[in-house]
């Protein structure tokens, strides 16, 4: 089966759709194949031509998050300067979290914040440590990569999932110049 294919991106949406909607009902245990089906107006025979189960309509969608955050961490600017690097991946990480708010509420409202932290940790990980790896001149401090990058994720992580559930608290222009603050202009 093509997934260029209109159909295929029509029914593979719509089953995304569904899958999201409902989880914001109930947790991703408790819906039913039949109940992705019903909401997204289509036949069993053609979910089960698509996937195997609702697990991998999960992790289909859970790919498809993750790469449209690569996607646009893909498009940020060569950034020599570290903190100015850490504050454009933020700015798309909480560009992305805003774009896909609905997908990311309603895998975290009645389901596990590990799968959203899964998603955020994998990608922004492998992005930092990409970076560092390619310019060693941008870290002057005998601090490991891998130890680097787990700090910054777990900061972005951990404000990223406050912000999903406080966007009417903060806008993302404040939450930007809130971790712009707290950002030192000197990273040794």
């Amino acid at each position: 089966m093509k997934t260029n294919d209109l159909r295929v991106i029509k029914t593979r949406n719509a089953l995304y759709n569904a899958l999201i909607e409902l989880m914001k009902e109930k947790t991703f245990e408790e819906i039913k194949v039949s109940d992705i089906c019903d909401k997204a107006l289509i036949n069993r025979s053609t979910f089960y031509s698509h996937f195997e189960d609702k697990y991998q309509l999960l992790s289909s969608l859970i790919d498809e998050l993750k790469n449209s955050l690569i996607e646009e961490l893909k498009k940020k600017k060569n950034i020599n300067n570290i903190k100015d690097y850490y504050i454009e991946v933020i700015k798309i990480f909480l560009s992305h979290v805003e774009n896909k708010r609905e997908t990311y509420l309603a895998i975290a409202i009645n389901n596990r914040n590990s799968i959203l932290i899964d998603i955020i940790t994998d990608v922004i990980d492998s992005d930092i440590i990409s970076h560092l790896n390619k310019d060693k001149n941008i870290s002057k401090t005998k601090v490991p990569d891998n130890i680097i990058s787990k700090f910054f994720v777990g900061a972005m992580v951990n404000v990223g999932i406050y912000w999903i559930y406080n966007t009417n608290k903060y806008s993302k222009e404040e939450m930007l110049n809130y971790l712009i603050e707290l950002i030192p202009n000197e990273l040794h």
